[in-house]
């Protein structure tokens, strides 16, 4: 193998381990005082995180140049299978709210690259973003991925951080009268290990 720090060049294609990757979303919900006699939640505002590791895809690149013409950059999210603190939200997302039991499958598709250095050296960590098309029930709108990455060997390894708002994706921010809001807002992270395919 290449001593670290060498120069990694060619056009490279790396897939998606699931075992070793996770999809998240990060929304912020706020409890009012009816929260606590329905729900055993406290009143207050909270981060919540929902988790899967059916996730797919791949990430390739032109080591060559990181910024030139993108390959096929693009993954898929089982949506129906995040799970958080909750049974009962975890349920409401696939059959009430979104109902992800009928649209499961989340796809993002990158059209672009942004910020990436021409050249890579193996272990470096390089931050670009990868711009493209998220689509969620059926509604496709354009999502810019804040990605961190580092290759070793044949294993890349990295984050990808978004922001999007669930009214663009046709759902109703969740809001149960004196009970819970949840913000329009959302975050998604993909913590993901790609190994060359």
């Amino acid at each position: 193998s290449q001593p670290a720090g060498a120069p990694v060049s060619g056009q490279r294609t790396f897939v998606i381990v699931p075992e070793e990757s996770k999809a998240s979303y990060l929304v912020d919900e706020e409890f009012f005082a009816g929260a606590l006699s329905k729900l055993g939640v406290a009143a207050g505002e909270y981060d919540v995180v929902g988790s899967t590791q059916a996730i797919e895809g791949q990430l390739q690149l032109n080591l060559d140049d990181l910024s030139s013409a993108l390959g096929d950059n693009s993954f898929t999210v089982q949506m129906n299978t995040f799970a958080t603190d909750q049974r009962d939200r975890d349920n409401w997302i696939r059959t009430d709210g979104p109902r992800f039991d009928t649209y499961p499958v989340a796809t993002f598709k990158a059209t672009a690259i942004e910020g990436a250095p021409a050249g890579y050296n193996e272990g470096e960590e390089v931050s670009f973003k990868l711009i493209g098309d998220l689509t969620i029930r059926e509604v496709t709108q354009p999502v810019t991925f804040d990605v961190t990455a580092s290759l070793v060997g044949d294993t890349l390894t990295g984050v990808a951080k978004a922001q999007a708002k669930m009214s663009d994706f046709g759902i109703d921010p969740p809001n149960f009268a004196n009970t819970l809001t949840v913000a329009d807002a959302f975050g998604m992270e993909v913590a993901f290990t790609a190994k060359e395919d």
